[in-house]
C-alpha cells in the first residue's frame, strides 16, 4: 500500500509500505481522509519530538520510520477474532491515543501516552490497523471528511472543559491557527460572551471572526494586553495559550483577571523564561492540556454531527497523498490562509 513515512527531520517519503499483521482485537481500516496536524509540521521541521527514533516506544513498541497521520477516518474492512462491537462496513473516526491504562480516564491521559500516527503507524496510508477500542462509530449525519476533524476539535473541547468555562465568561485565545480557531468555536458553543482572538496574521484573524470571535487583535500592530484590557478592564476570565511562544504566554498571564485561569493548549518547541511572581501578583492560575478523554472524543462527535461545531469551515484544502509535503506540510508552514488541509485516501464521504 502507499503511505507517507517519516524517516527524519525534513524527510517524509511517500512510498510502498507493507501493512502490519492484524491482531485478534484489532481492525483493518480503509482510510478515507486524514488531516495534517501542527504536530506533523513540528515533526517535519524539528523532529523527532514525539516519534521514537532511538528505540522502541515503551507503550506501542513502534519505532521510526513510521507512517504519520493521527487525524483520520475510514471504513472498517476486516475485524479480528475478538472484536465484538464493530463490523465490516462501519464508518469510524480514530481515537489515536494509547495510554498505559493504569488510572481512570481523567488521570490516564496525564500519565504518559502514545499516539497512532506518531508512535506507531497511522493514517497517511491506504489502510491502517488499529485496536477496536480506538475506533468510534460515526453517525450517518457526519461525513468521513468532517470526521477527520474530530481529533483536533477534541483538543479544543477538552481545553474548554478543563477551563470550566461557563456561560457569560470572557475569553482570550492567543494564536488563531487550526487549534486556536477550533478553541474559539468550542468556547462559543460553551457560551462565552466576549471571545478575543489574537494573531499576527490578518487572514487568520478574519477567519476567527467568521468562526465566532467577537473581537480580533493583531499583536504585531498594537499592544495586545492593553487592547484586551480595553474590552475587559478587569481582564478575561480565561486565556487560552495556543501559540506556543514565550511572548504570548506572558501576555496571556497579564491579560487574565485576578484569580483567572491561563490554559496552555500549545506545544512549546523549547523552554521559555518567565517570572512566577507574575502569577503571585494576581493569583492567576496556570494549567495545561494536550490530550483528551475518550468521553470528550465522543462528545466532540456529537457536537459536530448535530451542527453545534461546524468544522467544515476550517477545511481550506483537500490534496492527494503524493502531494503531502509540497501542497500540505509546506503550504501550512508558509501560507497563513491555510487552516486545515485534508489528505484524500479513498475519498469516501
Amino acid at each position: 500500500m502507499k503511505a507517507a513515512v517519516w524517516y527524519g527531520k525534513k524527510d517524509i517519503r511517500v512510498e510502498e509500505r507493507a501493512l502490519k499483521e492484524m491482531k485478534a482485537d484489532e481492525l483493518k481500516v480503509k482510510v478515507a481522509w486524514t488531516g495534517i496536524c501542527g504536530t506533523d509540521l513540528h515533526e517535519y521541521e524539528h523532529g523527532p519530538i514525539f516519534i521514537p527514533a532511538d528505540g522502541p516506544d515503551p507503550i506501542t513498541g513502534g519505532q521510526a520510520p513510521v507512517t504519520l497521520g493521527h487525524e483520520f477516518t475510514g471504513v472498517v474492512e476486516e475485524v479480528g477474532f475478538n472484536v465484538k462491537d464493530l463490523k465490516a462496513g462501519d464508518r469510524i473516526a480514530v481515537y489515536p491515543i494509547i495510554t498505559k491504562g493504569l488510572h481512570n480516564p481523567k488521570e490516564d491521559i496525564f500519565d504518559g501516552f502514545s499516539t497512532i500516527g506518531l508512535n506507531i503507524d497511522g493514517g497517511f496510508a491506504d489502510y491502517a490497523i488499529i485496536p477496536e477500542k480506538n475506533a468510534f462509530k460515526l453517525p450517518e449525519t457526519l461525513s468521513l471528511a468532517e470526521g477527520a476533524l474530530v481529533e483536533p476539535a477534541a483538543v479544543a473541547v477538552q481545553a474548554v472543559k478543563e477551563a470550566n468555562l461557563v456561560i457569560g465568561d470572557s475569553v482570550a485565545v492567543f494564536g488563531s491557527g487550526p487549534i486556536g480557531l477550533l478553541t474559539i468555536m468550542a468556547a462559543k458553543t460553551a457560551g462565552a460572551r466576549n471571545i478575543i482572538a489574537l494573531d499576527v496574521s490578518e487572514t487568520r484573524l478574519e477567519k476567527a471572526i467568521q468562526l465566532g470571535a467577537t473581537h480580533i487583535i493583531n499583536s504585531m500592530k498594537t499592544n495586545p494586553v492593553e487592547e484586551i484590557r480595553k474590552i475587559c478592564p478587569n481582564g478575561v476570565d480565561v486565556s487560552f495559550e495556543v501559540a506556543g511562544i514565550e511572548a504570548t504566554f506572558k501576555q496571556a498571564i497579564q491579560s487574565t483577571k485576578i484569580r483567572g485561569l491561563v490554559t496552555i493548549v500549545s506545544i512549546f518547541s523549547g523552554s521559555i523564561e518567565w517570572n512566577p511572581f507574575d502569577l503571585t501578583n494576581g493569583g492567576v492560575k496556570v494549567m495545561a492540556t494536550l490530550a483528551y478523554e475518550p468521553v470528550t472524543f465522543q462528545q466532540t462527535i456529537d457536537l459536530i454531527s448535530t451542527g453545534q461545531l461546524d468544522v467544515k469551515k476550517v477545511i481550506t484544502s483537500q490534496i492527494e497523498l503524493d502531494d503531502i509535503v509540497e501542497k500540505g506540510i509546506k503550504a501550512l508552514i508558509n501560507d497563513k490562509s491555510q487552516v486545515k488541509i485534508l489528505v484524500k485516501l479513498s475519498g469516501e464521504m
